[in-house]
């Protein structure tokens, strides 16, 4: 079923990757791309459970745009082990106009596709999402 807004759909894997995520724990994060042509947003790249937060932000490319959920691990000052899912939605300063407006229009139906996101995120630079940043906006 395509976004009325921006005609977007949503392929399949991208849920079942999410779910993986989010209930397995199978991935560290997910990175998101629009297909044009199709229409489609498709699954780019999925990160195994070993990688870090820097593997992440680098496989955020310089000039285009992406959707991606990053599952954040963090101790309370509790000492308490929690996770949060994070969904960042990476619009650099250098990708083309029609993308960043592609991907703002699609944005919030994507989101409502993925049932259990936690933080959202907005960045259009890497100091954006830095680690000190999660780290803020996870508790």
């Amino acid at each position: 079923m395509a976004n009325a807004a921006s005609g977007m759909a949503v392929h399949d894997e991208c849920k079942l990757k999410f779910l993986e995520l989010k209930a397995k724990r199978t991935f560290r994060y997910i990175v998101f791309k629009i297909e044009e042509k199709q229409k489609e947003v498709i699954v780019e790249k999925v990160g195994q459970p070993t990688e870090s937060h820097e593997d992440f932000a680098a496989s955020l490319p310089d000039t285009e745009c992406r959707y991606a959920v990053f599952d954040y691990d963090f101790v309370t000052e509790e000492n308490c082990q929690k996770s949060r899912i994070f969904f960042i939605a990476w619009s650099p300063d250098t990708a083309r106009v029609r993308s960043k407006m592609i991907y703002a229009s699609s944005k919030d139906r994507f989101k409502r596709e993925l049932d259990g996101i936690q933080v959202e995120l907005q960045a259009t630079d890497p100091t954006e999402m830095d680690l000190e940043v999660f780290k803020s906006r996870a508790n």
